[in-house]
């Protein structure tokens, strides 16, 4: 309190024979303008004293600390259950972090591979690691975390052991290593690397399988002994009570050595297609023909690969019966913007490699095939809320839809503010789902929805126009193929071999015009291009430059068009952090695989 006197005094003296002084009078007084400077200074210093010490002021809020592995460049997101509200910056206190959904638990998914086992002809065994790379792919484009389990892990359980002193047939003994070193992981689901997935995202089955709750140990007819679900306390109760049965040393097989009532056989999921030997034989003929014959058997498993991306990819095309939009809004403008995601479209709906053209999925024997089913691809100005179509949207940076939708490479504060109108983007593409009457405030919660959750990510995929998926890269060609659980078509298709003619790569959609009703010339679209390269420029140039211009500028077309930058920086979030799980992921498994050290599998995902 004599602090606070003693301050309050001071400033009371300055404020009465100081406050008031002129210039003719401090000329007078020694170091006059120097002394008036010092207690101005000490006014506001004072001033914030006195608010820090205030007990009867409102409490300052704290923005949140950094997560552990929140930041990738200049890239940084908060993940936060308030992730819906509609400006990032009021739950980080934050204009560079934007506020992402949790990340959704992504429950183990096992698969068993022991290369002591395997074929030993090269052509076989790049096929089976081949083989797992895609059902590695395609669980976790469903929400799991694929594992590869080994011999390793069999001997690690305690259960070893007891097994290791008795005499069991082969079959018996193979996939009781199988059960083995899934006790040793724990709750989760043991499935054959020839097991996956072949349904919707939002299949009841698939839904189940990822609420990672399983109160029984279930099997399922139609898959054998292919897929297991169960918690680890079951699996340690069923191991306990095979080793412990005295039918386990005469059987001839593991269902016989299986005790009653441990398992709980459910009916056939419709959402698992498993490629077994019976199923290979009974529904594909080129494969019989070649797995009858010891010869021929490796040109077999090479065939399925390709067979089985194939089925994956036809299955995702049946999921969207209406096709592909990729939105334009302001087509007169952004017709160079959906370069990329048009490519993408094509890719999607080409028809895949088959080494049977016009086959089925096992689960899905009356599927739609490619060849009688093309999907269409549309370019609509808005965006629409349809389950059977599938939305392909490239966000651009304020400054980028700015300089394209005036044709001006030279942006300034008196521009912005007088000459352009806010959000334009963000008004267009959601102005026939939520209307023109509403600020860019309330629409952003609607469009954060059809990205992140888990019905909208299911069904559209939105890039970044300065950041998009390039078909020259490799790395950017193989991130689409795990989000969408399918290698996507590399090539043209030109000419096939089989009966039923096999259609090339799908032409792009017509152009959309503008409103008033004329395409963009050559010239136009020139311009757009170059525009557009010097818009990805700025925008990379933005945040690291050392000149004020092109900073001062950034911010303030970012302040001016809050809606439009809200959303740019919420999908490169979005698309980094995706990313970045699945690398983390990666470094993961590689540990664990050892990387090939004597003869294991080698982890080859990139």
């Amino acid at each position: 309190m004599q602090i606070v006197a003693t301050l309050t005094g001071f400033i009371l003296f300055c404020i009465i024979f100081l406050g008031t002084t002129n210039d003719d009078t401090l000329e007078k007084v020694p170091y006059g303008a120097k002394l008036q400077e010092g207690v101005h200074h000490a006014v506001e210093e004072a001033k914030e004293a006195v608010d820090r010490v205030n007990p009867f002021g409102t409490p300052a809020h704290t923005p949140p600390p950094e997560q552990v592995n929140s930041s990738i460049g200049d890239t940084r997101w908060h993940s936060d259950w308030r992730w819906r509200n509609p400006f990032s910056s009021s739950t980080t206190l934050d204009e560079e972090r934007a506020v992402l959904p949790p990340l959704n638990n992504r429950p183990p998914i096992y698969t068993y591979y022991d290369v002591s086992q395997r074929r030993k002809d090269p052509k076989s065994r790049q096929a089976e690691q081949d083989l797992i790379q895609v059902w590695r792919r395609a669980w976790w484009a469903q929400g799991f975390r694929p594992v590869v389990l080994s011999k390793s892990e069999a001997m690690n359980n305690p259960h070893f052991r007891t097994m290791q002193h008795m005499h069991l047939a082969d079959s018996v003994e193979n996939e009781l290593m199988r059960w083995l070193a899934w006790g040793n992981m724990g709750t989760g689901i043991l499935a054959n690397f020839l097991a996956l997935p072949m349904a919707a995202y939002d299949d009841p089955m698939l839904s189940f399988l990822r609420r990672g709750e399983y109160p029984f140990l279930q099997s399922y007819l139609g898959l054998d002994n292919g897929f297991y679900v169960g918690s680890k306390l079951q699996i340690d109760t069923a191991l306990k009570e095979m080793l412990s049965s005295k039918t386990l040393r005469y059987a001839k097989s593991f269902d016989e050595a299986m005790p009653h009532d441990t398992l709980r056989v459910e009916k056939q999921p419709e959402a698992i297609a498993y490629y077994s030997t019976a199923n290979l034989k009974e529904k594909y003929p080129p494969v019989r023909e070649k797995l009858e014959e010891s010869s021929t058997v490796p040109d077999a498993m090479a065939m399925l690969p390709s067979l089985i991306n194939s089925h994956l990819h036809q299955t995702w095309q049946n999921n969207f019966p209406k096709g592909i939009a990729v939105l334009k809004p302001l087509a007169r403008y952004t017709t160079a913007l959906i370069e990329p995601a048009i490519e993408i479209a094509r890719n999607l709906t080409q028809c895949p490699v088959s080494p049977i053209q016009g086959s089925c999925p096992p689960n899905i024997p009356k599927c739609k095939s490619c060849v009688s089913n093309s999907l269409k691809i549309s370019t609509p100005k808005i965006f629409r809320n349809d389950s059977s179509l599938f939305t392909i949207g490239t966000v651009p940076h304020p400054y980028t839809i700015q300089s394209l939708v005036t044709a001006n490479d030279h942006i300034d504060l008196k521009f912005i503010r007088r000459e352009s109108k806010r959000d334009i983007w963000l008004m267009a593409a959601t102005k026939e789902i939520l209307g023109t009457g509403i600020s860019a405030y309330a629409r952003l919660p609607t469009f954060k929805d059809a990205v992140a959750s888990p019905f909208g990510s299911a069904r559209s995929l939105w890039i970044s126009a300065e950041r998009p998926y390039s078909k020259d890269s490799d790395e950017d060609r193989k991130e689409l193929d795990w989000i969408f659980g399918f290698e996507l078509p590399r090539e043209t298709i030109s000419t096939g071999e089989s009966k039923t003619p096999i259609p090339g790569r799908p032409e792009p959609p017509d152009p959309v015009f503008g409103d008033d009703g004329k395409p963009p010339t050559q010239q136009e679209l020139q311009t757009q291009k170059d525009l557009l390269e010097k818009a990805k420029l700025f925008i990379q140039s933005g945040r690291r430059s050392a000149a004020k211009e092109i900073r001062a500028t950034r911010e303030q077309i970012e302040a001016w068009n809050l809606g439009d930058t809200e959303a740019w920086k919420f999908i490169r979030a979005w698309n980094v952090r995706r990313r970045s799980e699945r690398m983390m992921w990666q470094k993961e498994e590689e540990l664990n695989q050892g990387k090939g050290t004597f003869d294991r599998f080698i982890d080859r995902i990139t």
